[in-house]
């Protein structure tokens, strides 16, 4: 019998926040495996912030989505048959063919999961690329030090909880902002020293004045909106923003506002550096040599938000918009 692939296709390019309609859930033949492949079942799926912008024609640094094709992204599955010598049936691995439940891969497309005892889906979030992301943005980027105050925006997601928590083991004191009394309390059980929540603070600059009274001396940057004018008035001389992602364009169709403000860069001598973890991808051993013992032992902590089955991919991509997730998004499949 021909193995089957189902998969979520992309049917039309979203206005605005996506929705439902439009995706489209097919089912696929798998193809005969060459010599130098592997046939993988997925049971982690990953959904990020970043898929949004493929969704669209716009010019990035990735190529875009095609229409009535595979999305793609972050997943780990388990190696049902191989022809490559580097993979066994039954290796735990790594790949950017998600949004699916089974694929044929070329072995070069795979990378072997670490042996911890760590649970696998940890490798999509904390130990993965939005782990990665805070560790490459904090250390390569802001060169955070001890006892520098740092703002982290959207900061119960799966990079900012991350970031709050590196930066506290560098010694920083930590700022977060988020959206709900529960991600309030959430971060200070991460260790937050103060924790904003912006739907319920009504002048967002006074709030950081009080908070920051000496200014914020790195500002990792998720949102962008009035988040980031208001850091821009807190920031200290000589402060670093790290941009990371500005969420609250990513539905906008370019409308989205702009910092109002970008006269404070001069009179404090702000240095503003965009973040891609790709390219830091390098130093990836270097942040698991730090991160697996310190999740081993208890000293890193992850949230995850789970949705079950690959129908529900959609509408958990769709729910990082609408602030139902803490932590890392992620689809479990059966």
């Amino acid at each position: 019998m021909t193995p089957i692939s189902h998969q979520i296709q992309l049917l039309r390019r979203p206005t605005g926040l996506p929705v439902q309609s439009d995706f489209i859930l097919k089912e696929v033949p798998l193809p005969a495996l060459s010599e130098g492949e592997v046939q993988v079942a997925n049971q982690w799926l990953s959904v990020d912030p970043y898929m949004r912008g493929r969704m669209s024609e716009a010019k990035s640094y990735v190529p875009p989505f095609p229409l009535n094709g595979p999305l793609d992204g972050g997943a780990i599955g388990t190696v049902q048959a191989s022809r490559h010598p580097n993979f066994k049936v039954g290796d735990q691995v790594s790949s950017m063919l998600g949004w699916r439940d089974a694929f044929v891969a070329k072995g070069e497309q795979l990378t072997r999961l670490p042996a911890t005892a760590l649970p696998s889906q940890l490798f999509l979030g904390a130990l993965g690329m939005p782990g990665m992301t805070a560790w490459a943005g904090l250390h390569k980027v802001a060169r955070l030090q001890a006892g520098e105050t740092l703002l982290v925006s959207a900061a119960s997601g799966a990079v900012g909880t991350m970031a709050v928590q590196l930066a506290k083991r560098a010694g920083a004191r930590v700022i977060g902002s988020t959206g709900s009394a529960d991600k309030v309390a959430y971060l200070k059980t991460l260790g937050a020293d103060a924790v904003i929540n912006y739907r319920e603070t009504p002048d967002l600059d006074a709030e950081l004045a009080r908070l920051a009274p000496e200014g914020i001396q790195v500002y990792f940057e998720n949102v962008g909106g009035a988040m980031l004018d208001a850091a821009l008035n807190n920031m200290a001389l000589h402060g670093r923003i790290v941009l990371c992602g500005l969420i609250e364009q990513y539905n906008s169709n370019g409308q989205g506002s702009g910092p109002r403000n970008l006269s404070q860069m001069i009179r404090k001598r702000i240095l503003m550096q965009g973040l891609l973890v790709s390219d830091h991808w390098q130093h990836y051993g270097d942040f698991l040599a730090e991160a697996i013992p310190a999740f081993e032992a208890g000293a890193l902590q992850a949230e995850e938000t789970i949705s079950e089955g690959l129908a529900s991919m959609p509408q958990a991509f769709i729910g990082l918009f609408e602030g139902r997730n803490t932590g890392k998004m992620l689809v479990k499949l059966g």
